[in-house]
């Protein structure tokens, strides 16, 4: 009878509060392994603070002491996920998914690789909207005028900011989206990770977490 390690994995404390994201790997993983005995479980609530994973260092040292079969439930995010691969490649052990059964560590490999070269050109191409956005005149100040503007032109003046402020918050969408599919969900971690990729502000300075929270709220808007 074949033994396995389950690894669960979600990516707010909020999901791991409530169960939500857990119940239905759960429920996948006990389909999986009917045919055989589940020696332990770990379930990871993923937070964008840190970059280790210690339920994930558990359930593979756990995996390669027994010699049992790590069983996750869906192979797409953690394929996604560096810690996981290098993890998974270091530790050596055999594993399956649920959703994708014939996947095997080369499958896994070429995923991640494929992930991380897409996570860059996301990166590229935003780099260089915002940069035609700016050879455009697109400018988030105020009125540069003489004179004391009428009403008008306040509320013309308005209407630009807010439109410059809305397309530079879309061109970002597409890497935020790339680092929350990622696990990376704090305020703090995805300015830091927009700051690394040399992302620049709608102003041109530095991502922080009050600036991260601006655009996410201005795209939920």
């Amino acid at each position: 009878m074949p033994a396995y390690i389950a690894y669960l994995r979600v990516s707010t404390q909020k999901q791991g509060d409530s169960g939500l994201g857990l119940e239905a790997q759960e429920s996948a993983i006990a389909r999986y392994t009917t045919n055989g005995t589940v020696l332990a479980t770990f379930r990871e609530v993923e937070s964008g603070k840190r970059s280790d994973r210690p339920e994930l260092r558990k359930a593979l040292d756990m995996a390669k002491r027994t010699g049992a079969t790590l069983v996750i439930a869906k192979l797409d995010r953690l394929a996604r996920n560096v810690h996981f691969i290098s993890g998974l490649m270091e530790a050596g052990v055999d594993f399956v998914a649920c959703d994708m059964p014939t996947a095997n560590r080369l499958t896994l490999h070429i995923m991640a690789a494929m992930a991380e070269h897409e996570g860059r050109a996301i990166s590229d191409r935003t780099r260089s909207a915002l940069a035609a956005a700016k050879a455009r005149g697109v400018t988030l100040g105020g009125y540069r005028g003489k004179g004391a503007p009428d009403q008008a032109t306040r509320l013309k003046a308005a209407e630009t900011l807010i439109k410059a402020a809305d397309e530079r918050a879309e061109l970002v969408r597409p890497v935020l989206d790339e680092l929350r599919a990622n696990g990376i969900t704090s305020l703090a971690a995805l300015a830091a990770e927009l700051n690394a990729r040399q992302i620049a502000t709608p102003r041109g300075g530095q991502w922080s977490a009050m600036a991260v929270k601006r655009v996410q709220e201005r795209l939920a808007a």
